[in-house]
């Protein structure tokens, strides 16, 4: 009974690894992901320095280079999630690849943990920054640290949101629109225009409460150098609530 269940366990291990690695490998089979990765990178530094006036802060710490990541994430991510489930159906490749003796949760996890390396690898791209503020400065090391972890959960939770996006169509455009409307929604939430927009409909604490479900909301602790459990299980939640709600569209399809 040990061994067969040491023997399933190891097999859906390699079927997943299978599937992540071919997911992975997708991504940097056309110029477009180095185009992601560059224009992620891009942005990211742009808006840090232009926007956020890094340099001219004179404090080294990198919490408004965080800032605008979920503003990032909200369009990057369903960028790269479109392709996971939408581009199969296009082809009429998912058909096969359902087929293989691989269930459909094997399928979907591998692919969501190869959007979230690719993603992790265009965040990874950005460290050049951290060590510059390192040079210049003497910031907090674990602060640092801290809020790349905090931008790649709150990555994995806007690929979640858009993988549920392109399991629904065929359309990458469509899947893409859809995870970024999503995705934009829970960036506003939080923010003083949206809390102004609901200051005559709810209560000052339902405002707080919806507050709650912002992305940056959550995001806010990891720059401060705090890892909380609300806000990992708040990034994590989406992220997991994606894969089995696209997982069971599969399924039903």
């Amino acid at each position: 009974m040990t061994m067969s269940s040491s023997t399933t366990s190891i097999s859906a291990r390699k079927t997943i690894g299978a599937v992540f690695r071919r997911e992975f490998a997708g991504y940097f089979r056309t110029p477009l992901a180095y185009v992601f990765l560059a224009v992620f990178n891009a942005f990211a530094i742009s808006l840090a320095f232009f926007v956020g006036y890094i340099y001219e802060a004179g404090v080294a710490n990198l919490d408004r280079f965080f800032l605008y990541h979920p503003w990032l994430w909200a369009f990057l991510a369903p960028a790269a999630g479109a392709r996971l489930w939408a581009e199969e159906h296009r082809q009429g490749t998912i058909e096969l690849l359902l087929t293989w003796p691989v269930t459909v949760w094997q399928t979907a996890l591998g692919k969501f943990l190869a959007g979230w390396a690719f993603l992790a690898c265009a965040l990874l791209i950005t460290t050049p920054i951290a060590f510059t503020i390192g040079y210049l400065g003497d910031p907090d090391v674990g602060v640092i640290i801290s809020g790349y972890i905090g931008s790649l959960l709150c990555a994995g939770a806007c690929l979640g949101i858009a993988t549920i996006a392109s399991a629904l169509t065929r359309s990458q455009v469509i899947a893409f629109v859809v995870g970024f409307l999503a995705c934009f929604i829970l960036v506003i939430v939080g923010y003083g225009v949206f809390d102004e927009l609901l200051a005559g409909i709810l209560s000052p604490s339902a405002i707080e409460e919806v507050r709650r479900l912002g992305l940056w909301r959550n995001l806010e602790p990891f720059t401060l150098g705090l890892i909380d459990l609300r806000p990992c299980a708040y990034f994590l939640t989406l992220s997991f609530a994606g894969l089995g709600l696209s997982t069971l569209i599969i399924e039903r399809r």
